[in-house]
């Protein structure tokens, strides 16, 4: 990021941060979207949302740039509020049984990372699809665990083998670590698929916020090194433009779990420099987008990543790439994965799932 545009992202800050402190602006009243604009959201949370980011608060999480990376990766995350809250309402919170999941390693880099593979447990036959997910994190905390319910949700709703992969993180290993890491786990998949019961030439690539970028930049590298291409391709908040200065990273700059200081967090660890913001494969809106498969992008409201999915869907619709995108609103970065008690996220998913369904034979 320019010295100029990080000055101009810290100003917007702090006046994100004075207005707030301001409360009614000299006594005028406010309706509540307003005043959850002025306090640095775009919007304020539906009720079941708003509960979830009260139990994260509960369990003792703090804003990600407030960390280290040590800590980032052990506090409390949203997977496990969602847990406090099913808890609260009597709900089960065991993993649903009809999904079986097996830990596998895939060579990447100078090792192995862990891939996770699930699968409906009532699954016969050797000709299912495949698709190959990615979880968020900014490349630089989270894992498959945390990641969990999207893909056993995926695996159910699809009938299909869904492979959850890991990937090396800054700070230890910095881009395009994780890009060449996804790139190999891509492979993997492909080449393995028939011995879990897959189709790997009905397969999709998906993945949600860094991995959501990874995910099409999978779709790119297979496109140009000539590998198996997806069918279809899901990127839930994906992170695609290095602009500070779009509308919805100025507005969510105290919008929970993620806010615009948090992406300069991640920045920080998972980057190399600020030259790497205008690398394509983290600025995909700069990006050679020319014969993807079909894309759809699935968008948070209360998110400063809305804007990154807007303006990547203008930049794949001008590249003649089949696209479609709808934004929940009153919903936050995060939300997808919380089906089980968020409304917003069982419409995404129910809408893009059946995208991906119709989209694999």
């Amino acid at each position: 990021m320019k010295i100029a545009r990080m000055a101009a992202l810290a100003a917007s800050v702090g006046l994100a941060a004075t207005l707030a402190a301001c409360g009614s602006m000299g006594g005028m009243l406010m309706g509540d979207s307003e005043a959850q604009a002025m306090a640095g959201m775009s919007g304020a949370p539906d009720a079941d949302m708003q509960r979830v980011l009260d139990a994260l608060a509960a369990l003792g999480a703090r804003p990600i740039e407030s960390l280290s990376v040590a800590q980032a990766r052990t506090q409390p995350s949203p997977d496990q509020a969602v847990m406090r809250v099913k808890n609260d309402m009597g709900m089960s919170t065991a993993a649903d049984a009809s999904v079986t999941t097996q830990n596998l390693m895939y060579p990447a880099g100078a090792g192995q990372q862990p891939a996770r593979i699930y699968k409906p447990a009532n699954a016969t036959g050797t000709d299912l699809p495949v698709v190959v997910y990615y979880h968020g994190g900014g490349w630089v905390i989270a894992d498959l665990d945390v990641y969990d319910a999207t893909p056993r949700a995926m695996a159910k709703a699809l009938n299909a083998i869904v492979v959850s992969v890991e990937y090396r993180k800054g700070p230890e290993n910095k881009f395009p670590a994780a890009h060449d890491d996804a790139n190999a786990a891509w492979r993997w998949v492909v080449q393995n698929a028939a011995s879990w019961g897959g189709n790997p030439d009905n397969i999709a690539v998906a993945g949600e916020s860094a991995g959501g970028n990874l995910a099409l930049n999978v779709a790119i590298s297979a496109r140009d090194a000539g590998w198996t291409q997806p069918e279809a391709i899901l990127a839930v908040y994906p992170i695609a433009n290095a602009d500070p200065m779009l509308a919805s990273k100025m507005a969510n700059t105290e919008s929970l779990p993620l806010r615009t200081a948090t992406l300069t967090w991640f920045g920080q660890y998972a980057l190399r420099g600020p030259a790497d913001q205008q690398d394509p494969r983290f600025n995909l809106v700069a990006a050679n987008l020319r014969g993807l498969a079909p894309v759809t992008i699935v968008n948070a409201d209360i998110d400063p990543l809305r804007d990154d999915g807007a303006t990547l869907e203008t930049a794949l619709r001008s590249a003649g790439v089949r696209v479609e995108r709808r934004i929940w609103e009153g919903s936050v970065h995060e939300f997808f994965s919380m089906a089980d008690i968020v409304r917003d996220a069982r419409e995404a998913q129910d809408w893009s799932f059946g995208r991906l369904r119709m989209a694999l034979r």
